[in-house]
């Protein structure tokens, strides 16, 4: 219902500036430019945390243990590999710009051949036996704490996370031909896509799943590569297995990061960041590159992921904070659509029709809840370590943002008027051919 109604928008306003840009276009004039604010904020921070949560969750990936009680890691080397995973994303999206349509090629094609030869391997081997079909489609084990009711709830969780990214491919806008026909596709197909391709990739996992209480005791919290080393009864196959949803990871790293710095650099020229102009110039040395709001996108997870030497409880929350944030900043212009009686959609190209006001309600309903969801602690009781301080940091970024919105107002010294916020420019043309973010208007 999300992707629905995201495209329908997206087809008439096919802009790198997103969500945000729809809620200037949609709200009535006396609220478009706080509404576009505040979404803007909600989806630059939602970027930059969904991308931190990507990054630092691949370095899990980088213990292929065979044991549950071999390298206990530490927090800094858990941090240097995470550096590193960073930098890879980084150099890719800086010196091989102009390769990264057929990088995405590439990723399609290892995502559909590994899901491939991991379930022929693991239906095949299943060193540890097989499961029925009852346990591993109806089979239901709370361990939460909390009742049966809500532990289901609690497992959507990951779900929520995976396609919460699907807003981010309005990022590329100004980067592909036919935006308005293209991208609403895009967004829509992600979902059966993905759905197939997730349960192909989980039904033999669920049928040859080991003892879970071993996985548990995994001292990196990932367990994938003790899983793969069970079912298969040896190191090299769970090796084997576990380098495929590596390089699984690593292209999704790449993809993940080059739109968070295309959604910074549209937030810049729109000048909604400190220091914009700055960040807002696009690099023609590095292929077309907003190489400034690149570095600083990189930056802020490179800070960010700090955190985790202090706490790990508070750096896991980020990806709650990433969902919340890149939720509410979708479902923000489909919420003012609505309540304005979706006029201003009445003549987009991927019209949803009469059904329009039940599946765009049925959308914001699903986001509000998803936030009510990564709200709540995953297991009770609740302790200083099982805490979830997503919500706690949702209402810190938007504190922050407020406060420069209200700085940015004040015709200082400082200011000047000069960093006044007048909302995103209009939309590029969305003939056939690409606007390259080279070609765009930069303040």
């Amino acid at each position: 219902m999300l992707a629905l109604s995201l495209a329908e928008i997206c087809s008439k306003y096919p802009t790198s500036a997103g969500a945000y840009y729809w809620c200037f276009r949609l709200a009535p004039p006396r609220y478009k430019l706080i509404f576009s604010w505040i979404d803007g904020w909600l989806n630059v921070v939602g970027n930059w945390t969904i991308t931190l949560s990507v990054t630092f969750g691949i370095q899990q990936f980088c213990f292929p243990k065979t044991k549950t009680n071999d390298w206990v890691v530490t927090p800094w080397q858990t941090y240097v590999i995470f550096l590193g995973v960073t930098a890879i994303s980084c150099g890719f999206c800086l010196f091989f710009n102009k390769y990264l349509p057929s990088i995405d090629i590439a990723c399609a094609c290892w995502t559909a051949l590994g899901i491939i030869v991991i379930l022929i391997c693991l239906s095949s081997k299943a060193a540890v036996g097989r499961h029925s079909a009852s346990f591993a489609l109806g089979g239901f084990e709370p361990a939460s704490g909390w009742t049966s009711g809500w532990s289901f709830f609690i497992g959507l969780l990951p779900v929520t996370y995976v396609y919460t990214v699907i807003g981010m491919i309005t990022s590329m806008a100004e980067e592909v031909h036919n935006p308005s026909h293209i991208l609403p596709r895009a967004i829509i197909y992600s979902v059966p896509i993905g759905t197939v391709s997730g349960v192909v990739f989980l039904l033999p996992i669920l049928f040859t799943l080991p003892d879970i209480n071993t996985l548990l005791q995994v001292s990196t919290g990932q367990p994938m590569g003790v899983m793969f080393t069970l079912i298969m009864g040896s190191n090299a196959g769970g090796f084997g297995l576990w380098f495929i949803i590596f390089g699984v990871g690593m292209f999704c790293a790449i993809s993940i990061s080059c739109a968070a710095s295309r959604a910074t650099w549209a937030f810049a020229r729109d000048k909604a960041i400190p220091f914009h102009a700055y960040f807002s110039p696009i690099s023609t040395r590095f292929t077309d590159v907003p190489v400034n709001a690149l570095f600083l996108s990189t930056t802020i997870q490179v800070l960010l992921g700090l955190i985790y030497l202090g706490s790990s409880t508070a750096f896991n929350a980020f990806s709650g904070v990433a969902v919340m944030c890149l939720g509410a900043s979708y479902a923000l212009p489909v919420a003012i659509s609505l309540v304005r009686g979706r006029n201003e959609v009445v003549d987009a190209p991927f019209g949803l029709g009469r059904s329009g006001v039940i599946i765009n309600a049925i959308a914001v309903l699903w986001i509000l809840f998803s936030i009510v969801l990564f709200s709540m602690p995953s297991v009770v009781p609740v302790t200083q370590v099982t805490m979830n301080y997503a919500s706690i940091m949702f209402v810190g970024f938007a504190v922050i943002s407020a406060v420069w919105y209200a700085i940015i107002l004040l015709p200082t010294t400082m200011t000047d008027g000069r960093f006044h916020y007048k909302g995103p420019p209009a939309a590029p043309s969305t003939e056939s051919e690409p606007s390259s973010v080279a070609t765009s208007k930069v303040a």
